[in-house]
C-alpha cells in the first residue's frame, strides 16, 4: 500500500487508504453498570494504552491542554454507550479563553477521537499564573453543545448550554439538569502516567423509579439510594481511575458491592481517527482556484488533520477546485 499521505498515481478522491496511525482496540474500555432494585445506572471508562495513542500524537501542545482533550474523549465515550444510535456522538465546547475549541466524537462502534485548538498567546499568559488552569480557565466563556448525528436522513439531536463550572465535570453536570433534567454525577481524570498519557470517566445517573426497582421501595428509598450512591462514588480517586493495574470490574466491586451491583457487557473502544486522502481532496475541492493558489507552497499544498496531526500533501495541479470544474 503506498502512503496515503503522499501524492500518488491513484487519484485522491479515490484514495481510502488508513494513513499510518495506531489500529488499536481497548476490548473492555467501557464498563456498563447498575444497581439491583435501585435507580442507578453508569458508565467507568478506562481508555487505557488509547489515551496514550490519541494523545501522544500532540506531544507539542501543552499539557494541560492534553489533559483537558483526554477528559472530553472519556466523558464522550462514556455518554455515546448508553445511547442507541447509529452514527456519531460528539462532544464540542466553543470560548473565548486560551481553548477556544474542543471537540470530541465517539461512533456507535467505539471509535474515538478528539482534538483541542489553542491559542499560544492566550495559553503562555494563563500557564503564567502559575496554578494548573481549570477547564473553565482554558475554555473561558461560551457554550458546550452534546450532538447525535445519524447522517443525512436522520434527524440531528443537539443540546447545547452555556459553559457553567470549573471543571468539565461540573459543566457536564449543568448540561444534564438544565437541558435533561437528570440527576447524575461525573468523576474525570487525566494524566500522564509512568505508561503514558491514561484518561478515564465514572458517570451515575439517575433513572427513573420503575422497571427492573424494588417494588417496595417509596420516594424516600429510592432518594436515599441515590444519595448513598453519589456518596460512594465520590469516594473514588483520580489515582484509581487512572490505575492500569485495577480491573474495572474490580473497581467497581470497592464501590458499590454493597448496593447490588450488576455488571454489564463491556464495550470496546478504538482508535477512531477517520481522516483519509480522498476525505481531505473533497474539502479541497469546495475552494476557489484563487484559494487554493494561495494556500499552495513549491507547488503543493498540505493539510494536516487535527485529530492525528498527520499532514497530506497535495500537488497543486492534482487539485481543480470549484472553478475547474465547472
Amino acid at each position: 500500500m503506498t502512503d496515503p499521505t503522499a501524492p500518488s498515481a491513484t487519484p485522491a478522491f479515490l484514495n481510502h487508504d488508513r494513513p499510518p496511525v495506531p489500529d488499536l482496540v481497548v476490548p473492555r474500555g467501557v464498563q456498563p453498570f447498575h444497581l439491583h432494585h435501585r435507580p442507578v445506572r453508569g458508565r467507568l471508562v478506562r481508555l487505557g494504552p488509547l489515551a496514550e495513542a490519541l494523545l501522544g500524537r500532540h506531544e507539542a501542545q501543552n499539557g494541560a491542554v492534553l489533559r483537558l482533550t483526554g477528559e472530553a474523549m472519556a466523558l464522550t465515550a462514556a455518554l455515546a454507550t448508553a445511547l442507541k444510535f447509529r452514527g456519531s456522538f460528539s462532544l464540542q465546547a466553543k470560548g473565548d479563553g486560551p481553548v477556544p475549541m474542543l471537540l470530541a466524537d465517539c461512533t456507535e462502534s467505539g471509535a474515538l477521537r478528539g482534538y483541542a485548538r489553542a491559542e499560544p498567546e492566550k495559553l503562555g499568559a494563563v500557564l503564567a499564573a502559575g496554578a494548573q488552569p481549570s477547564a473553565a480557565a482554558l475554555l473561558g466563556s461560551g457554550y458546550l453543545a452534546f450532538t447525535c448525528d445519524q447522517g443525512p436522513d436522520m434527524d440531528r439531536y443537539q443540546g447545547i448550554v452555556a459553559i457553567e463550572g470549573e471543571t468539565l465535570a461540573e459543566m457536564t453536570g449543568t448540561y444534564f439538569r438544565t437541558s435533561e433534567q437528570l440527576q447524575s454525577q461525573v468523576h474525570l481524570a487525566c494524566a500522564r502516567t509512568p505508561a503514558g498519557w491514561r484518561a478515564s470517566a465514572l458517570v451515575i445517573e439517575r433513572v427513573a423509579g420503575e422497571g427492573g426497582i424494588d417494588p417496595d421501595a417509596d420516594a424516600e428509598a429510592q432518594d436515599e439510594a441515590w444519595r448513598t450512591a453519589q456518596a460512594l462514588a465520590g469516594t473514588i480517586t483520580a489515582e484509581e481511575l487512572l490505575d492500569d493495574a485495577l480491573p474495572s470490574d474490580r473497581l467497581l466491586h470497592r464501590l458499590f458491592h454493597a448496593e447490588g451491583l450488576a455488571l454489564d457487557r463491556p464495550r470496546a473502544l478504538s482508535y477512531g481517527c477517520r481522516c483519509s486522502r480522498a476525505r481531505l481532496a473533497q474539502v479541497l475541492e469546495g475552494f476557489g482556484p484563487d484559494d487554493l493558489d494561495h494556500m499552495a507552497e513549491g507547488g503543493a499544498i498540505t493539510m494536516t488533520c487535527e485529530f492525528c496531526n498527520l499532514d497530506f500533501r497535495f500537488e497543486r495541479d492534482e487539485v481543480q477546485g470549484k472553478a475547474g470544474r465547472a
